[in-house]
């Protein structure tokens, strides 16, 4: 899908001047944002972005400071997970 905006010409030329690549920052802003409420995940920001590694996309965030959605019953999850996994392997020693 291609989207077109219009702006005021002083203040395109303005961020003209200020970005080198201003389609890009757009596109990359737009994706910050979508990301940050929670509109697309991050592999989502991959695909618009044309990030193939998520590590990539992970420093792209962080840089951005949209951290990952982890919550509190993310952790909790994630403990319970781990825990069975420990259980597990002294089941098997």
């Amino acid at each position: 899908m291609q989207i077109t905006i219009d702006l005021p010409d002083e203040i395109a030329s303005t961020i003209k001047a200020k970005w080198d690549n201003f389609p890009r920052k757009v596109l990359e802003s737009l994706a910050i944002e979508a990301y940050r409420q929670g509109v697309i995940t991050s592999a989502e920001v991959g695909r618009m972005l044309n990030i193939s590694s998520r590590y990539e996309v992970d420093s792209f965030l962080k840089q951005a400071q949209a951290y990952l959605h982890y919550n509190e019953a993310d952790f909790e999850q994630d403990l319970l997970t781990m825990q069975k996994i420990e259980a597990q392997r002294k089941a098997e020693m």
